[in-house]
């Protein structure tokens, strides 16, 4: 079996320290924002994403589910001008870092009063330009979504523990008010190597 880059087995290395020291998904995904915050940062590994395949098609690369801490590292390598869909994580914490490229996180507000199935009614709240090294935490349950800049985008994501394919997430419309509850992104095995 292959190794990670180094850097990648440090952050992993790093990311159970911080899981078996603090009392709390929020505390551990603060400390694992930090991490992800200085891994995107690193050279080699963007040097390696330029050969990462692209995850369109409602797709996340897994590069790392830990077995004894329960967090997924994700990535996605998202086209030009990509147009991401409304959605949640659920429960789940989220370090969503900017590798490589440019994109643009939104943020939604959810203003009816939930009484109504298969209906929500969404503002937009704001709009963060996200550029290589940028991290957004995006707590649980928080509406979102991630738009593609101009060129080529990859990104590292971190979460508290994978729940595509485990647990049903929200996937909204603006476009007639819709709610759905989705699987999430198909994850795709896949290991970082140098």
């Amino acid at each position: 079996m292959s190794k990670h880059i180094p850097v990648f087995e440090k952050f992993i290395e790093d990311l159970r320290a911080a899981w078996k020291e603090l009392p709390d998904a929020e505390a551990r995904m603060k400390k694992g924002q930090k991490l992800l915050e200085e891994l995107v940062k690193d050279e080699s590994l963007r040097q390696a994403a330029k050969s990462w395949p692209s995850t369109e098609g409602r797709k996340n690369l897994l590069f790392h589910e830990d077995a004894e801490c329960g967090f997924a590292i994700n990535g996605v390598v998202r086209n030009p001008g990509r147009k991401g869909s409304i959605h949640d994580h659920a429960h789940a914490w989220t370090a969503y870092g900017v590798l490589d490229g440019t994109e643009s996180l939104e943020r939604f507000r959810r203003v009816d009063d939930r009484s109504k199935a298969g209906y929500a009614k969404l503002e937009l709240e704001s709009v963060t330009e996200g550029k290589a090294g940028k991290v957004d935490l995006v707590p649980p349950f928080d509406i979102h979504a991630e738009q593609g800049g101009p060129t080529r985008s990859v990104a590292v994501i971190l979460r508290s523990e994978r729940v595509a394919g485990k647990v049903l997430q929200g996937s909204y419309s603006i476009e007639g008010n819709l709610y759905r509850q989705i699987e999430g992104p198909t994850n795709i095995p896949y290991e970082i190597t140098g």
